[in-house]
């Protein structure tokens, strides 16, 4: 007899883990697995819920299908890294083609796993993101950042001023970790809204010139003289430590 292998709920209880997937029937078996196991499990069926997600959330994982309904998940994880989410990312399709895996990776996926699938290779592989997201989502292993007074951490999804937490919307959390995570280097306005919205299309200057301003009013002790975020007129933001 095979011995079972030790239960991922000893070591990842409590990981969030989003699906987006459109069979139903699929997710429901999957949350089972997985909840029986101790993890969190949200889901979204569509690129557009899948976006809205993890925009407004956190997780740990995010198992993704490649053929979704009003959109691709090869889109949405494009998205998701334009956004700066970081999140380890396991791709299930029902096609096996080299080609289709290779754009899984370069779209930003982590792993990929083809339908149908065995139940224990999709929790081996699930651990095994874990363990590596779990050091590296941020670049630092703690996921934090200190700029004197402001704290950021990104894991947990705080700020904190004075030791004080700072309520941001998901908007301003994302802004402000690119700008943390490029401290020192000027940002370009067209920049910051590719990466943190994932669009050109929109009305650049308002847009990004009201989150910043946003961020200023909850972080710096004079909006009108800012030492955290600058500007740098005719090219853009810099956030300086």
């Amino acid at each position: 007899m095979v011995a079972s292998p030790p239960s991922s709920a000893k070591v990842y209880r409590n990981k969030r883990i989003l699906i987006v997937e459109d069979e139903r029937e699929l997710c429901l078996t999957l949350a089972d697995r997985f909840e029986n196991e101790g993890y969190k499990v949200a889901f979204a069926h569509d690129e557009h819920s899948g976006i809205i997600r993890v925009s407004e959330d956190a997780y740990d994982l995010i198992i993704l299908d490649i053929m979704l309904p009003l959109g691709s998940g090869l889109d949405l994880c494009v998205r998701m890294r334009r956004m700066g989410v970081l999140t380890p990312v396991l791709f299930l399709t029902a096609r096996s083609h080299v080609a289709e895996k290779v754009a899984g990776f370069k779209a930003g996926g982590d792993d990929y796993l083809t339908k149908p699938f065995d139940t224990l290779e999709l929790m081996a592989r699930v651990e095994a993101l874990l363990r590596r997201g779990s050091a590296s989502e941020t670049g630092r292993a703690d996921g934090e950042y200190q700029f004197g007074p402001v704290t950021l951490d990104v894991l947990r999804k705080k700020v904190m001023l004075n030791g004080q937490e700072v309520t941001l919307t998901s908007r301003e959390f994302q802004l402000l970790r690119y700008l943390a995570e490029n401290s020192g280097k000027t940002i370009s306005r067209e920049e910051l809204l590719e990466e943190v919205w994932g669009d050109l299309s929109g009305n650049i200057t308002r847009t990004v010139d009201m989150h910043v301003a946003g961020l200023r009013q909850k972080l710096e002790s004079n909006p009108r003289r800012p030492e955290l975020i600058l500007t740098e007129p005719g090219a853009g933001y810099r956030f300086q430590p």
